[in-house]
């Protein structure tokens, strides 16, 4: 019977070589790599196509809601499963909307990583215990939530998003887009507004909520 591939992508080595150890004792999973954050995992999604993803969500470079809106764009077949501290709810709804399978509390037991995988390798979704009471509780207290601003963001508006949030200029952006600058202030104006943002620092601290950039 052919394994389940998986990759293991969190910026802390000690978490990613606990999560292998304890795969590694998996007879139908493998672990077919590591990485440290959303570029690498990128990478290594294309050269070794893996069939499930264990995402962290908060790492530098790129985080784990960028990679897996691209990774459920372009390699639809590899399935993402996010693994997430107890307090992240607030992350639970946008990595849904970007193509999540499912998420595995940090805290949870190690049965459930197993469980996780099996499940969204086999094309059904998966929501760690912990996370699943978050999500009822919140739901009893605030109702159906209203669908995320940032889905409204074109391709070109989020990436000028992530470059104004890391810090870059409007000419600095101009250049790595091969736009010219007056375009850069137009994308921005309008991924503000359809953001309801009204300077850089709300920017900032909007891109570093939803784990767009870290500190």
């Amino acid at each position: 019977m052919p394994k389940i591939k998986v990759l293991v992508v969190d910026d802390h080595a000690i978490v990613r070589d606990g999560i292998s150890a304890l795969l590694a004792l998996v007879p139908d999973i493998e672990v077919i790599g590591e990485a440290s954050n959303g570029v690498e995992a990128l990478k290594l999604v294309q050269e070794r196509r893996p069939h499930v993803v264990l995402m962290d969500i908060a790492m530098p470079v790129m985080g784990g809601l960028e990679a897996t809106r691209r990774i459920s764009k372009d390699f639809s077949e590899t399935k993402v499963l996010i693994l997430t501290q107890y307090d992240d709810k607030e992350y639970v709804f946008p990595v849904i909307e970007a193509g999540a399978c499912g998420f595995i509390s940090k805290v949870g037991a190690s049965s459930e990583l197993v469980t996780g995988i099996r499940a969204v390798f086999q094309g059904d979704s998966y929501l760690s215990p912990i996370i699943a009471r978050l999500l009822v509780e919140d739901y009893q207290r605030h109702g159906v939530r209203a669908r995320d601003p940032y889905d409204q963001l074109t391709d070109r508006e989020r990436e000028i998003l992530k470059l104004v949030a890391e810090g870059y200029t409007t000419q600095e952006i101009a250049g790595k887009l091969v736009i010219t600058p007056k375009t850069v202030e137009g994308h921005k104006t309008n991924l503000m507004a359809k953001l309801g943002l009204h300077n850089r620092i709300e920017l900032v601290k909007y891109a570093l909520r939803k784990g767009i950039i870290t500190v």
